[in-house]
């Protein structure tokens, strides 16, 4: 393990000092255990770096708020064990420090595995708004939702222990730190320069991942030049933790037999050697399907995915879980479909559109609530309009503006209301 300066990332290594190089690197919220199943067969072929992100794993809180800067920190901790050349695996946001060090330092990067990535990590909006809730709350609603995001509901439910685990890792995570990382994943966006990453690349991806799943690890395979795309059935976001062998299996795979060397000019490509005892890993997880990067989905389904369980996440973010469970909870007979109606619609088509952010969607909500009259439904939109960002400031001149345009009552009405509400919820804790 290391003492960690301020410009560089706490470690770890693991395996015999003269192997290659192996750096693992963990998701949003995890700690370099997420990959302890991997380490044992990995060492025996590479000196494995795993390291933690700021302020996680009882890492030093120094904030990053980029990329670029999680992935300088990593060099320069490599720089101080005289680590230059070496392979790269990362899952989720390690993945994105994976990609970025492929395309600016390539020349330091040998092969490179990754694992839930995506080349823009949903909408800047999205994360921004994760750092809002995290800001207002701590970081306990991230950690009660993380076993949803991380894990298919059957092993959820068959491994609690793990599922105890996975909450713990978020909940002794620095708030600051996952908010810097947050707005590291926001500014990410490098759908325009995949076809510059000339490393040997795999692209490994849970089956059944809601977060960054198939579609965005196929967008990665189409834009790097002669990539490779691993399904792994039966895992979500965190794989490598869910189906450990069938993992394990396709990254020794792939970093034994793509490993680029530049000093080979005939082929570009060194074949390491694989250790003759090598036991197979992968015959109690069932079939791993590797697709070839031209290859096509089966079977497209006809029509449009259904709206509703993408509007209920979106609802629950702006509008918190106390107020959908109590509208959820009183959807009688009678009020049921109206309750599916605008979760499926208002928020499922038009809350989850790119066009505006949230913000800027909640601005215009209010707007609309004082034309139409409408101040119950402001009381709480005032609140889903701070918890997307809006300061009480704003959204004083939000009300001026609707003040003008659709008159004096109505505003004086809202500037009483919404009063009541930052009040309330802007009041320290005793």
């Amino acid at each position: 393990m290391s003492e960690t300066p301020p410009k560089t990332l706490q470690y770890r290594l693991d395996g015999p000092q003269e192997a290659p190089v192996l750096v693992v690197g963990p998701s949003l919220g995890t700690t370099w255990h997420m990959w302890d199943r991997q380490v044992p067969e990995l060492t025996r072929q590479w000196r494995v770096f795993r390291y933690d992100l700021p302020g996680h794993g009882g890492a030093p809180a120094h904030p990053a708020t980029s990329v670029p800067e999680l992935a300088q920190r990593l060099l320069a901790t490599l720089d101080g064990l005289g680590v230059q050349r070496f392979g790269y695996v990362g899952c989720s946001i390690a993945g994105a420090i994976g990609a970025e060090l492929a395309l600016r330092r390539p020349d330091r990067v040998a092969s490179l595995a990754l694992v839930a990535a995506s080349p823009r990590f949903g909408t800047a909006d999205e994360f921004r708004q994760r750092g809002v809730i995290v800001r207002a709350n701590g970081l306990d609603p991230m950690a009660r939702t993380a076993p949803e995001r991380w894990f298919t509901p059957g092993f959820a439910a068959a491994q609690p222990a793990i599922v105890e685990w996975a909450v713990q890792m978020v909940r002794t995570t620095d708030p600051g730190c996952y908010i810097a990382a947050c707005e590291a994943l926001a500014a990410f966006d490098i759908r325009a320069e995949l076809g510059r990453i000339t490393v040997p690349t795999l692209v490994l991806v849970g089956a059944e991942d809601q977060v960054t799943g198939p579609a965005e690890a196929r967008t990665l395979v189409a834009g790097i030049p002669d990539a490779r795309l691993a399904l792994v059935p039966g895992a979500s976001h965190l794989a490598p933790v869910e189906q450990p062998a069938a993992v394990t299996d396709l990254l020794v795979h792939h970093f034994a037999t793509a490993w680029y060397n530049p000093s080979d000019t005939a082929t570009g490509l060194t074949v390491m050697p694989d250790r003759p005892d090598r036991p197979s890993v992968s015959a109690t997880v069932g079939p791993v399907a590797e697709i070839a990067p031209a290859e096509q989905p089966q079977a497209v389904l006809s029509g449009r995915a259904d709206p509703f369980e993408a509007g209920m996440l979106v609802r629950r973010q702006v509008l918190g879980d106390a107020h959908v469970d109590r509208a959820m909870a009183a959807a009688d007979e009678f009020a049921g479909d109206f309750q599916e109606l605008i979760t499926r619609y208002a928020w499922g088509e038009v809350w989850t559109r790119d066009g505006l952010d949230r913000r800027t969607r909640s601005a215009v909500t209010l707007t609309a609530l004082v034309a139409g009259g409408h101040m119950e439904e402001l009381a709480f939109h005032t609140r889903a309009a701070l918890r997307n960002g809006l300061t009480p400031a704003e959204i004083k001149e939000v009300l001026i503006q609707t003040a003008v345009y659709c008159g004096v009552p109505a505003a004086n009405t809202a500037f009483r209301v919404a009063r009541t509400v930052i009040q309330e919820e802007t009041r320290p804790e005793a």
